[in-house]
């Protein structure tokens, strides 16, 4: 795991958040369309995906053509994941789990939805990319950061930030934009940052309170406060910085990338196979295919510029380089235990609370 160590650039009020049972994008495919790969593993399999729907869709079609097994996908953020696992728990719905931070997974191992695969190609991956009793294996790693729209900082004269207290400012009343941590998993990201940073939960949701008086509104989707700065409705998009940088190629020129000095949170995104799947060789055959390098390098393709676990997967100048960033010592276990309790008391204490 890795540990608080220097890490550099580049790389909305909702009272109560439901999670939502739709599916984002896909339709989970039925059994009777059955189709097999080369050693006779059958599908179709289905995906739960918690990337950017164009690299989700690029994934299950790279494995198609790849496998001649035919994969779906249905977009869902981190703690839709979930419920929708333990709602379909006797009868699974989908056969894996792909993208998103592995604290979301690792409460769905809490409670039994996910089942331990130890692929092949994870040994080539790091240690501290990967469960060690196989329930998940790191593909990419996002670091935490700020995406402001620099024209609208200039408005309000207020100096991009590069510090958690910069947040804070009466200035930026209305004007940053997060999701609800109970269903991203970005959001939760954010939330244990600053438990771990400042000492606790109780510091945490402290931190996040002073926060609540400057938040234009809780998203559902981590990648949507991006979005929101972009289009210049928030100053301040709190997002894992890859998903920033590919905003500011598709046209959203008035974004920066930003992370704040005292340390930031960092997300691990993994790969699983869901507990009782109904086509677990062929489900077996994706998650290996998830892990290599050649699945990873699809990311660039579209514009996802995740750091990769993959030794062998190619790199970008459009990477984060985490070793020039401050990383707080973020427990990846410790943050799945605590997930359930942090968010309902997030919701109670910050959410359903009037701004001040």
């Amino acid at each position: 795991m890795l540990t608080h160590r220097k890490v550099g650039v580049l790389l909305s009020g909702a009272a109560t958040v439901s999670l939502l049972l739709s599916a984002c994008a896909g339709t989970p495919s039925s059994s009777s369309n059955a189709t097999s790969g080369a050693d006779g593993a059958e599908g179709p399999i289905t995906v739960a995906c918690g990337a950017m729907e164009d690299l989700c869709q690029a994934w299950t079609n790279a494995f198609t053509k790849k496998t001649g097994i035919k994969a779906t996908y249905v977009r869902l953020s981190s703690g839709e994941t979930v419920a929708r696992l333990a709602s379909a728990k006797s009868n699974p719905e989908f056969d894996v789990w792909h993208g998103g931070p592995v604290d979301g997974y690792g409460e769905a191992v809490n409670q039994g939805l996910l089942e331990a695969y130890s692929s092949p190609e994870a040994a080539k991956i790091p240690d501290k990319y990967k469960d060690t009793s196989g329930n998940w294996t790191g593909v990419y790693i996002g670091a935490l950061g700020f995406c402001s729209n620099k024209a609208s900082l200039d408005k309000l004269g207020v100096e991009v930030p590069d510090s958690w207290d910069d947040l804070l400012d009466p200035k930026l009343k209305g004007q940053i934009s997060t999701a609800h941590p109970s269903t991203s998993g970005t959001a939760f990201t954010t939330l244990w940052t600053q438990a771990t940073r400042l000492g606790g939960e109780d510091a945490g949701l402290d931190y996040m309170k002073q926060l609540h008086a400057n938040v234009l509104q809780y998203s559902k989707s981590g990648t949507a406060p991006g979005q929101i700065a972009g289009r210049g409705e928030a100053a301040v998009g709190l997002v894992f910085s890859h998903d920033c940088v590919k905003y500011q190629e598709e046209g959203m020129t008035d974004l920066q990338v930003s992370f704040p000095k005292e340390g930031t949170g960092y997300e691990v995104g993994g790969v699983a196979l869901v507990a009782g799947s109904k086509h677990k060789s062929a489900a077996q055959q994706y998650i290996d295919f998830a892990i290599s390098a050649e699945a990873q390098n699809i990311g660039q393709t579209v514009g996802a510029y995740q750091a990769l676990t993959n030794p062998e997967a190619k790199t970008s100048d459009k990477m984060v380089k985490l070793d020039s960033l401050t990383l707080v010592d973020y427990d990846f276990t410790k943050a799945a235990a605590a997930k359930p309790s942090l968010t309902k008391r997030f919701d109670e204490e910050i959410a359903a609370k009037p701004k001040e």
